[in-house]
């Protein structure tokens, strides 16, 4: 087999297996740990609009991106938080690190309305969803 037909085979399996693996509702879980205000929109706004287009969504809060999703953080961020109660209410899962809540001194009774607490099942069940497509910021 000559070269180029290798490479035109290559391709062509590539570009298939890559087509029958992205779903049109697959999920999508964005691990959010950044605190800082501009990246935490970015991240919100990516999911909001996907899981607006049927794409069940979760945002996992770790490290900094804890202060979004406690009430301590209403006035850092009142939008963003505006956004989350938004995804929440569309049926979408917010979920909390409980050691990175730990970590900056927080508790369980910090957390905004609808936030889950994370556990290895609760998270995993978000992450290892099938077909689950990964985001970060």
């Amino acid at each position: 087999m000559s070269h180029f037909m290798r490479s035109w085979l290559f391709t062509l399996l590539a570009v298939f297996s890559f087509s029958v693996s992205a779903g049109p509702n697959d999920p999508l879980f964005i691990s959010l740990t950044s605190g800082e205000p501009h990246r935490v929109t970015m991240a919100l706004n990516f999911g909001k609009h996907h899981n607006e287009n049927g794409h069940p969504l979760s945002i996992f809060l770790s490290d900094q991106g804890v202060f979004v999703g406690v009430k301590s953080g209403a006035d850092k961020y009142a939008d963003q938080q505006k956004i989350l109660q938004e995804i929440i209410a569309k049926g979408g899962t917010v979920i909390m690190c409980p050691m990175c809540l730990k970590h900056y001194g927080l508790s369980p009774g910090d957390l905004l309305p609808g936030i889950k607490m994370g556990s290895p099942k609760v998270t995993g069940d978000a992450l290892f969803k099938d077909g689950t497509k990964t985001m970060t910021w």
